[in-house]
């Protein structure tokens, strides 16, 4: 790999999560500008590239607003900004940038990029696929049910019967999306079904899970292609009825503790966890594996994987590989480096 890699860093997209891409990017910029030429380029809300003046423009604003940009007919993938790189560094977040559409792109191109392929991308955004690939490892998972509108619409006797056998409380979550959006802690019928109508706006699936009461949130993160390492456990804490949008991005909601202040065990099987459910779906470069520890019963589930994960330097994921003895800058180095050895 070249001293200074030149790689072409995507950010923004249209999806929900348009604004954490953004800060994930800011972070990178200003951690590694001195070791990589990075050429950045921000998708638009409407999923347009912006060129490269407007993307820099776009990445020195502190402020969600994306007025005063051009760019909202410019094309929807721009060849002449993949000419001549190293690597692309897909830091988006959700569907459109996450989910393997751009993946497939990418690979059709021939281009080197951060991240799993298209089907662990695909498979780790669609959380019914992946938790029927953890089930196929045998991985432990709290009790759960798929429901899709056209059933929801004909079938809403035997789909309520199915569901109402999760138990109180539950949680209802649109299959694609991130960031918790869209997902909601419900106490009974009622709240449910509000949900799942709030969850149908988002997604034509919906997962309804039985709630791990009194479970503390433990996360693992994950680095590498065939035999991947794991880091540290971390473990959220939140004052919220669960770690939804407002307490993972309101400074102050929510606090990391890394690493995480539990047995040896525990800490031994959340990271052989993370590392099967990472093989499971077949992942490369990174992920994020989230978990549930309910003491109490000493029951460890596995909740999900996140194939690109928050990047500022604050996010779970980096914070977990300092304190591993991987440091910010590097770390973005050694993913470029995985990204050119990947395929």
């Amino acid at each position: 790999m070249p001293e200074r890699p030149r790689v072409l860093l995507l950010c923004g997209g249209p999806s929900a999560e348009h604004d954490v891409s953004l800060a994930s990017a800011r972070s990178l910029l200003a951690a590694t500008g001195d070791r990589v030429a990075w050429l950045p380029r921000v998708i638009s809300r409407r999923g347009h590239w912006l060129d490269a003046h407007d993307s820099l423009s776009r990445l020195t604003r502190t402020t969600a607003d994306d007025r005063g940009t051009t760019g909202e007919t410019g094309p929807r993938l721009d060849l002449a900004a993949l000419a001549d790189v190293d690597a692309v560094f897909p830091l988006l977040h959700g569907p459109y940038g996450e989910d393997g559409r751009l993946q497939g792109a990418l690979e059709v191109l021939g281009v080197p990029y951060v991240g799993s392929s298209v089907l662990a991308s695909a498979v780790g955004m669609d959380k019914l696929a992946m938790k029927a690939l953890f089930r196929e490892a045998e991985l432990p998972q709290v009790a759960y049910r798929g429901v899709t509108r056209h059933r929801w619409g004909t079938q809403r006797e035997a789909v309520d019967a199915e569901l109402d056998g999760l138990g109180w409380p539950a949680f209802v979550k649109p299959a694609n999306l991130g960031s918790s959006i869209g997902i909601a802690r419900v106490a009974d019928r009622s709240e449910r079904d509000a949900a799942i109508e709030e969850a149908f706006t988002h997604d034509r699936r919906v997962i309804v899970e039985a709630a791990a009461s009194g479970a503390r949130e433990l996360e693992v993160a994950v680095l590498g292609l065939d035999d991947p390492r794991t880091s540290v456990v971390g473990e959220i804490h939140t004052e919220a009825a669960f770690y939804d949008y407002a307490a993972k991005y309101t400074p102050g909601a929510a606090s990391l503790d890394v690493p995480a202040d539990v047995p040896a065990p525990v800490a031994d099987a959340c990271r052989a966890y993370a590392r099967r459910a990472f093989q499971a779906i077949d992942g490369a470069g990174l992920a994020r594996v989230d978990l549930f520890w309910q003491p109490e019963r000493d029951a460890l589930w596995v909740n999900e994987i996140n194939t690109m994960p928050g990047f500022t330097e604050t996010s779970m994921f980096p914070r977990l590989w300092a304190a591993t003895g991987l440091a910010y800058p590097d770390l973005a180095l050694h993913l470029i480096e995985l990204a050119r050895t990947a395929r």
